[in-house]
């Protein structure tokens, strides 16, 4: 993309098809802001949030990845 995140290595997945990675830290901080509600980080987890994160930008929904990982792991939100 034009912003230097993404380095084009996979030319034939768009980026409307990927999944934010669920871990601790997106998955909780996600459960903060009303993203999902499930309490456990799984699959069932996953479908949530990329449907919440879908409504916020359908053509590229990962991009919200670094911010919900950083407000966990640096700002311990």
């Amino acid at each position: 993309d034009p912003n230097g995140v993404d380095f084009g290595i996979w030319k034939t997945i768009p980026m409307s098809v990927l999944s934010c990675p669920l871990d601790v830290h997106t998955g909780n901080v996600a459960r903060k802001l009303g993203l999902i509600s499930r309490k456990q980080n799984d699959a069932k987890a996953l479908k949530e949030l990329d449907q919440s994160l879908r409504i916020l930008d359908e053509n590229d929904p990962v991009k919200y990845d670094f911010a919900l990982f950083g407000l966990g792991v640096f700002e311990s939100f």
